[in-house]
C-alpha cells in the first residue's frame, strides 16, 4: 500500500467525462464542509480522449495529464483514484491500481458482472487498501433519516416497499449506439445503471435480499451507429443501424432475509420520466417516502392511529446526516453534486483512519449478485436466490 502523507492526499482520476468532474470537485470541496480534512492534491487525470486530460488539468489543476491511466498506476506520488471511466473498464482498472497500492473510489456498478466486484474486492483485500462505491443516493440526509427511523423500530416491521428509478436519458429513438448499450462493453444496460442504485438503497435500508423473479425488455431494439466519438447520450441519425444489446426495462419482485417484500423498476426510456429516483417503506406501525427530485424532504406516517394515519412532509435539517456540513438550517436546498462531496469524504476519511465508512467494495458485490440473479431469473422465468 502506498505510504500516505498524513498531511496530504494525493489523487489522481482515471476518466474524465461528466463522472470524472464530479469527483474532482467533491475533491475541490472537501475542506469546505469537512475541514478537518486533510488537504487534498490533484496529482494526475488521464483520458484517452485527445485533448481531454489536458483540459482538465488546465481547468482543475491536476499536476500531470495522461492519456493511459497505467501511469497513474505505476506513479508513486499517487494515493488514491477516482475510477471514473466506462463499466467495461473497472475490473481492469480497479484491479490495477489496488495492486499499485492506491485507495479506490470507484463508479458502479463495478465491472459488467458479479465476477468483475469480486475480483476488484479481492484486490483491495490482498492489498489492504481502501475502497469507496458510487452509490451516492444512500447519502441524502433524507436517506439517513429513514434509515434512522426503520432502524429505530418506529415504522414498526417492515412489510412492503416500492423503489423506483425512473429516467428518460435513453428514451430518444435517435440516441446514439455508444458503448452503453453493448453487453461487452455496457454490460446489462438498465440493470447496472439505474436498478444497481435501487439494489443498494434496499440493502442500505432494509436488509439482505434473499430471492428474486424478474422481467426485462429492450423497447428501443436498433440505433444509429455514430461516425465518432460520442459523449453523454449523444444523438445519432441517417447511419448504419445497430442492435441494442442490453434492457432498457426491469422489473422485479424481491424476497428480503427480513421477510418483507419490495417491487423494484427501473427503467432508462420511461418518456416524462427524468430522475424519478425514490421510494415507498411500509411498515406495520407506519411509512416513509422520499423522491430525489424533492431530495431534502421525507414524507413521514408516524404514529398509533395505524387506519386514517396521515402523511407529514419533514424539511429535513442539521440533525439529518451530514445535512449540517451545508447548511445551517431545515428546508435550504442540497444537490446532487453535494451527495458526490458527502461519498468523497467517507472515501478520504476512510484512508486517514482505515475505517470504511459508507458504500464499499462489499457492498458493490452484493449489488452484482443481486443482478445477476435477476438476469437468472429472466432468462429462467422463475424465482431466483441471491448468493
Amino acid at each position: 500500500m502506498t505510504n500516505v502523507n498524513p498531511t496530504e492526499i494525493a489523487v489522481a482520476v482515471a476518466g474524465f467525462g461528466w463522472m470524472g468532474r464530479v469527483h474532482t470537485n467533491a475533491y475541490l470541496r472537501q475542506r469546505h464542509h469537512f475541514p478537518e480534512a486533510p488537504p487534498i492534491r490533484l496529482g494526475a487525470v488521464a483520458d484517452e480522449v485527445p485533448g481531454r486530460a489536458e483540459e482538465a488539468a488546465a481547468q482543475f489543476g491536476f499536476g500531470v495529464a495522461l492519456t493511459d491511466w497505467r501511469d497513474i498506476a505505476a506513479d508513486q506520488n499517487i494515493d488514491a483514484v477516482s475510477i471514473t471511466a466506462p463499466n467495461f473498464l473497472h475490473r481492469e482498472i480497479g484491479v490495477a491500481m489496488a495492486e499499485a497500492g492506491k485507495h479506490i473510489w470507484i463508479e458502479k456498478p463495478v465491472g459488467l458482472s458479479s465476477e468483475d466486484a469480486k475480483a476488484v474486492a479481492a484486490a483491495v483485500e490482498k492489498a489492504g487498501v481502501q475502497s469507496t462505491v458510487g452509490f451516492n443516493y444512500r447519502n441524502a440526509p433524507a436517506v439517513a433519516m429513514a434509515h434512522d427511523l426503520i432502524a429505530s423500530g418506529e415504522l414498526g416491521t417492515i412489510t412492503h416497499s416500492r423503489f423506483r428509478f425512473l429516467s428518460d436519458y435513453a428514451a430518444h429513438p435517435d440516441g446514439a449506439l455508444s458503448w452503453r448499450y453493448e453487453n461487452a462493453r455496457g454490460g446489462s444496460g438498465v440493470l447496472g445503471d439505474l436498478a444497481s442504485h435501487g439494489v443498494d438503497l434496499v440493502r442500505y435500508l432494509l436488509g439482505d435480499i434473499d430471492a428474486v423473479v424478474a422481467d426485462t425488455a429492450i423497447f428501443i431494439p436498433q440505433r444509429a451507429v455514430p461516425t465518432g466519438a460520442t459523449s453523454g447520450h449523444a444523438r445519432a441519425t441517417g447511419g448504419k443501424l445497430g442492435p441494442v444489446e442490453n434492457d432498457d426495462f426491469v422489473s422485479a419482485l424481491v424476497r428480503l432475509s427480513s421477510g418483507g417484500r419490495v417491487t423494484l423498476d427501473a427503467s432508462r426510456v420511461a418518456v416524462g420520466e427524468q430522475n424519478n429516483y425514490g421510494f415507498e417503506i411500509h411498515g406495520t406501525k407506519g411509512a416513509v417516502y422520499w423522491d430525489f427530485r424533492r431530495m431534502n424532504e421525507l414524507g413521514t406516517s408516524l404514529g398509533s392511529k395505524y387506519q386514517d394515519q396521515s402523511i407529514t412532509t419533514v424539511w429535513v435539517g442539521p440533525d439529518a446526516g451530514a445535512y449540517a456540513r451545508f447548511q445551517p438550517g431545515s428546508a435550504s436546498s442540497m444537490s446532487y453534486d453535494d451527495l458526490k462531496v458527502i461519498e468523497g469524504n467517507n472515501f478520504i476519511a476512510s484512508i486517514v483512519d482505515g475505517k470504511p465508512r459508507g458504500a464499499t467494495i462489499a457492498d458493490a458485490v452484493a449489488a452484482a449478485e443481486a443482478l445477476d440473479a435477476i438476469t437468472a431469473s429472466v432468462a429462467s422465468r422463475a424465482w431466483v436466490d441471491v448468493r
